[in-house]
């Protein structure tokens, strides 16, 4: 299956469940809205999404539609309104960043030891492969590829890049908890400082 074919599937789900969650919108609060939306649509965007690091735009752009129509419900907006102001509301990333979010505490959790061996062993930091400066920054081996297509998007090439981009007082957050909520304030203000 391409992965044209596994994005259309999880679009085309979502947007059956949002039809049936529309259909019972009125007789839910806000908060059992959200939680019903965030249990069925987000989710499932967010289902293996850091496999999806670094897809074309048009398959990103499919994801987040899913992403817009579920902010739309539960606001009640049409269509025609502006997205922005109802991701921020709910302080929802959009899915490229969703997508490097989640490679990047999956690298957190591999540098920790939370996370399972075969993947921590695909990382790398400068420290374990020579002395440099950035070696006190929690910085990562960005391995060669020969492929820049494919190899780029590699968990391990995608996960390094994400992780060297990130400010050293996020990479050195000193519990998943903290590294979560600052990773998440860092990629929402580049998102949405914009527009």
């Amino acid at each position: 299956m391409s992965m044209r074919t596994n994005v259309t599937a999880v679009v085309r789900a979502c947007f059956a469940a949002l039809r049936q969650i529309r259909s019972v919108r009125r007789s839910l609060s806000r908060h059992a809205l959200l939680t019903l939306v965030r249990a069925l649509i987000v989710n499932k965007v967010e289902y293996c999404n850091s496999v999806l690091a670094g897809i074309p735009g048009q398959l990103q752009d499919l994801l987040q539609s899913v992403v817009n129509a579920a902010a739309r419900l539960v606001f009640s907006a049409r269509r025609s309104e502006r997205i922005t102001p109802l991701l921020r509301e709910l302080y929802w990333l959009r899915v490229p960043e969703r997508d490097t979010f989640r490679l990047c505490v999956l690298v957190y959790r591999c540098l920790h030891g939370t996370a399972p061996a075969y993947l921590a062993q695909s990382l790398h930091q400068t420290s374990d492969v020579e002395c440099l400066r950035s070696a006190d920054s929690a910085m990562l081996e960005v391995p060669s590829t020969r492929r820049s297509i494919l190899g780029n998007r590699a968990c391990p090439v995608a996960s390094a890049r994400a992780w060297n981009s990130l400010p050293s007082s996020v990479r050195n957050a000193p519990l998943l908890t903290t590294f979560r909520r600052e990773l998440k304030t860092v990629f929402f203000l580049s998102s949405f400082d914009n527009d």
